[in-house]
C-alpha cells in the first residue's frame, strides 16, 4: 500500500519530489519482493520441475508358455491392449501396450529417437512388445536365458549390462523380462536368432545402463 500511495503521489509533486519519490522506489520495491520470496520457516518455495526417473526392471521367473507369461507381464505392469490399429508411443495412452517391428525398434534405439511407432498387432514376425506404464515411461519386452535374470533385476545388477534380448523364446531364453527403454543403449540392428529361420524370433544386443540416457517422448 506505501508502494500504491507514493506512486499516485507521483502526480501531485513538482519535479523536485518526482526525483526523491523515484528514489524510495527504486530502493524499496527490490527490497519488497525480496522480503515476498523469502518463505517462512515451513513455507514453500518454488522449484524447477525435475525429469523423473526412469522406471525398474521387471522379470518373471516362472515357467509357462510364450502368451502365458505375456499375460503374467501385462498383468504385473498394469498394461492392456492398444485400441487403435496404429499409434506413436508418445500419443498411446497410458497403461497400453503394443507392438514394433524389429527393424524399426534397432532404427529407433540406434537413432536414440524419443518415440516409437507401436501396433495393435504384430506387423511381422519376431516383432518386440512395448509396455507403456501409467507414469506414461515404457518398457521393452522379450526374453532372456537364466544368467540374465540376476543381472536385470534392480537388486542385483551391476551398473552396465551387456545383454541379449529375445523377441520370443529361444533356447535357454524362456525367462520374460521388461527393461525400460530410456536405459538402453545399441549399436547394431536386431538379428535373426537362426539365419536358416527367416520367421525365427530376433534377438536384439544391448547395454542395460544404470541411469537413463535419453529422455521419454513427450506427447504433443
Amino acid at each position: 500500500m506505501f508502494v500504491t500511495g507514493l506512486a499516485w503521489s507521483m502526480t501531485r509533486v513538482g519535479l523536485p519530489e518526482l526525483r526523491f519519490v523515484a528514489f524510495l522506489l527504486a530502493v524499496i520495491v527490490p527490497s519488497s519482493f525480496s522480503q515476498l520470496s523469502e518463505a517462512a520457516p515451513g513455507g514453500k518455495t518454488e522449484v524447477l520441475p525435475v525429469e523423473k526417473a526412469a522406471p525398474a526392471a521387471v522379470v518373471i521367473e516362472a515357467a509357462g508358455t510364450d502368451q502365458e507369461l505375456r499375460r503374467q507381464m501385462r498383468i504385473k505392469n498394469g498394461v492392456a491392449e492398444l485400441e487403435s490399429s496404429a499409434v506413436r508411443f508418445s500419443m498411446a495412452p497410458t497403461g497400453s501396450y503394443g507392438f514394433i517391428a524389429p527393424k524399426q525398434l534397432g532404427l529407433a534405439l540406434v537413432t536414440q529417437s524419443p518415440d516409437l511407432m507401436l501396433e495393435r498387432m504384430p506387423s511381422s514376425s519376431g516383432s518386440y512388445e512395448i509396455h507403456k506404464l501409467g507414469d506414461g515411461s515404457g518398457l521393452l519386452v522379450g526374453f532372456v536365458g537364466n544368467d540374465g535374470v540376476s543381472q536385470i533385476k534392480p537388486s542385483e545388477r551391476p551398473k552396465n549390462v551387456r545383454l541379449s534380448l529375445y523377441s520370443d523364446p529361444y533356447g535357454n531364453a524362456t525367462k520374460i523380462a521388461a527393461v525400460p527403454l530410456t536405459k538402453l543403449m545399441v549399436d547394431q540392428m536386431p538379428r535373426r536368432s537362426e539365419f536358416n529361420k527367416p520367421e525365427g524370433p530376433m534377438v536384439l544386443d544391448m547395454d542395460l545402463q544404470g541411469t537413463a540416457n535419453r529422455k521419454s517422448p513427450v506427447a504433443k
